[in-house]
């Protein structure tokens, strides 16, 4: 999840009766969903001992502290393992995996019954999920081809607080809620909602 250390597992097994030293080459980077690198974020590099038939596990954190203000609104980090075999010709693997980090920040509640031409008045959850406080705080929300902007006071590490949104639906059918919180420290963390409303 955003604003949380990441923790992987690389696993290296070794399928042959030999004795095999791995030398691992590990990167992370931030990166936009073009792949474009933003910032390499870790670099480390180690070295295992395998023996016959025998398989390893390599732990990797990377705390929000190396990321956080590196990351993109795409929230897109690449890690990339390089595993050479030494005094084996020189075999090398490249393993690689993107991580798309999720966010939890909005949650709307809409009411069991929207009527057309009848005020009705929506709970919108907003949060913090970074380990230091934000500031600047900014809802915009986009409902029936208009958009409001609100000013939110600062929220503290980890905090959560609430707005209710009241409105007025013209018309019957589907309508789409999307909601827009930005911050500070970060921007864009997106929040959408159908709300089906009925005859009067």
């Amino acid at each position: 999840l955003f604003g949380k250390d990441i923790n992987l597992i690389l696993i290296l097994n070794n399928l042959s009766f030999d004795h095999k030293t791995v030398k691992v080459d590990m990167s992370a980077s931030t990166v936009l969903y073009t792949r474009r690198t933003v910032a390499e974020i870790l670099k480390a590099t180690t070295s295992v001992d395998l023996g016959s038939k025998q398989g390893k596990n390599i732990r990797v954190k990377i705390p929000y502290s190396y990321y956080g203000k590196y990351l993109t609104t795409d929230k897109r980090i690449q890690v990339t393992a390089l595993c050479e075999v030494m005094h084996m010709n020189g075999a090398k693997l490249l393993v690689e995996k993107t991580i798309i980090l999720e966010d939890t920040n909005i949650i709307i509640k809409i009411p069991r019954r929207v009527v057309v031409n009848k005020a009705a008045t929506l709970e919108i959850s907003y949060a913090n999920p970074l380990p230091e406080p934000v500031d600047r705080c900014v809802l915009l929300v986009t409902l029936m081809n208009q958009q409001v902007k609100i000013r939110l006071a600062p929220l503290a590490a980890r905090e959560r607080s609430k707005i209710y949104f009241e409105f007025t639906p013209r018309r019957t059918g589907p309508l789409q809620l999307q909601v827009d919180f930005s911050c500070d420290k970060f921007a864009h963390v997106k929040g959408f909602v159908t709300i089906a409303v009925a005859p009067a």
